[in-house]
């Protein structure tokens, strides 16, 4: 049997930590920065940990992931 394929989309998002959890980027700070909040771009810095029913999903994708 064939291995599986990643997607690569996935693959660039998102990395699993060392207890299976997803670890993403914060949205919205590509562009427009002009008009978003001082306290938003404050809470939107680094990181943040993918709720989980969104990482099942896409965990989906990712078929030799850490467990």
């Amino acid at each position: 049997m064939p291995k599986m394929k990643t997607k690569s989309s996935v693959k660039k998002r998102f990395k699993v930590t060392a207890t299976g959890k997803l670890k993403v980027g914060q949205a919205g700070k590509q562009h427009g920065m002009i008009k978003r909040s001082n306290k938003f771009l404050r809470n939107a810095r680094g990181n943040m940990v993918l709720s989980e029913p969104d990482a099942r999903i896409v965990k989906q994708f990712m078929p030799y992931r850490k467990k």
